[in-house]
């Protein structure tokens, strides 16, 4: 899927080339987005916090050593548009992380076992990531898995996230039940209300708003958690100085071991599953980017999606070997690649190219806000709730997404059992009931290859 019939415009084709890659700094090779600057220095920097807590909780970290392979995660993440060139606003494989949850937390007991199959996960994915992309045989694999699994596979992502914000960790919404619950409902509402949707259409105020995310859920619990003493604040001033060698030691197999090969088997079914979600965000980002291209005949990009899974294979086999934190390596965060790409197609004036809008909401690539300890420290209190809310939010669009994807009552069928036995058993066990259940129910008609439309 290139466009080789589409030449590159002279500003997206500035930069550093190296083999099928093109790296870009501010200034030199693209003009500063300024509106996509601040947005990424309220929205991205914090969201980029979320796992903190359960670094801290459930992996054995200290604080600083959370907020550093934060932002090894953060520099790799920007590295799939600044250093490669892809032009996606990249993201966790966010629908994936409460099956990784449940998987790692529910079957490894010890920090060093938990470090040991996140790097086992980030590396298969790796793997099988890589030789899709090379061989270009990745496009026809994920034709061939039936729609009923596909549901199934995001079906039990949602109720793998309701499970583990509702029942696993229920002690967090018990620690500040007003401000959780007030953020909660300030999210959905922003995210998925109809008449808010309709809103924002008549009020260029609530668009906005809208457009921060997470932001607006954080502002009103920070406010009525404060004043009810759920939320307080530790404001430490001076600078973070990373403890990058003590990280080390306790996360890269070189210093913990490696995986052993029952490890890479055990993860297989869970990395395959990831695949399905992490292709279907490729797609979904460049439909995004080919609805609003019509308005951009100036800004040609450079679209391949060979290049994109060794991309993604490339972070993904960095992360597991010095940050490794299963699935936070995605193509696409497609709340921020909405806005930017909305942005875009309102012409030249408003955003010279995708790429420089895309790198200017990733900070191009220095996440220099998590070395200052105030803002840490004032984040701090935020981060059980920008966990919790991100699993609750991705539980409801991955139900959205499920829900409308089976056709009939067979298929229907299907995508709960699989939901089920992904969620209560474990990956392999889920996939395995779901083909035979498509074997039983829909026939072998049901793998032959589909079309994209």
């Amino acid at each position: 899927m290139k466009d080789n019939n589409k030449k590159i415009s002279p500003a997206s084709s500035r930069g550093f080339k190296w083999g099928p890659f093109t790296a870009r700094l501010p200034w030199l090779h693209m003009r500063v987005e300024w509106p996509e600057l601040l947005q990424g220095i309220v929205v991205a920097a914090s969201t980029g916090l979320a796992l903190t807590p359960l670094l801290v909780a459930a992996f054995g970290l200290t604080f600083e050593e959370a907020i550093t392979i934060s932002i090894f995660h953060t520099i790799l993440i920007s590295s799939h548009v600044v250093l490669f060139g892809e032009p996606f606003a990249p993201g966790w494989v966010t629908p994936a992380l409460p099956l990784a949850l449940a998987f790692v937390l529910g079957g490894y007991d010890t920090p060093v076992e938990r470090f040991q199959m996140m790097t086992a996960l980030s590396l298969n994915l790796a793997g099988l990531m890589f030789f899709l992309g090379i061989t270009g045989l990745g496009k026809k694999l994920i034709l061939h898995i039936p729609t009923a699994i596909k549901a199934g596979i995001i079906l039990g992502a949602a109720l793998s996230a309701f499970k583990r914000v509702f029942v696993d960790d229920f002690k967090t919404i018990e620690a500040m039940p007003v401000s959780m619950t007030l953020a909660l409902i300030t999210c959905l509402i922003v995210s998925f209300s109809i008449p808010f949707r309709a809103l924002k259409l008549k009020y260029k105020s609530l668009a906005a708003i809208a457009s921060l995310g997470l932001l607006p859920g954080f502002i009103i619990a920070g406010i009525v958690g404060t004043y009810l003493g759920e939320i307080t604040f530790d404001i430490q001033w001076g600078l973070l100085v990373p403890p990058v060698g003590d990280l080390m030691s306790k996360v890269s197999p070189f210093y913990i071991g490696w995986p052993p090969l029952s490890f890479f088997i055990e993860a297989i079914p869970l990395a395959i599953i990831t695949y399905t979600i992490v292709f279907g965000d490729l797609l979904t980002g460049i439909a995004i980017i080919r609805e609003a291209e019509k308005f951009r005949p100036d800004d040609k990009l450079d679209i391949d999606t060979s290049r994109s899974h060794i991309v993604i294979a490339i972070r993904n086999a960095v992360m597991g070997i010095v940050a490794p934190f299963f699935p936070t390596q995605g193509c696409l965060w497609a709340g921020v690649h909405v806005v930017v790409v909305q942005r875009w197609a309102e012409g030249k004036d408003k955003m010279e190219t995708l790429i420089g809008g895309i790198s200017a909401y990733y900070l191009y690539g220095v996440p220099f806000l998590l070395l200052f300890l105030p803002v840490v420290t004032f984040l701090k209190p935020f981060m059980p709730i920008a966990l919790a809310l991100t699993l609750i939010l991705t539980g409801f669009a991955c139900a959205y997404v499920a829900l409308s994807m089976p056709k009939g009552k067979e298929e229907k069928s299907i995508m709960l059992l699989t939901a089920f036995f992904l969620v209560f058993f474990a990956p392999w066990v889920g996939l395995v009931v779901g083909t035979l259940a498509v074997l039983l129910l829909l026939g072998t008609a049901a793998f032959k290859l589909k079309t994209i439309k």
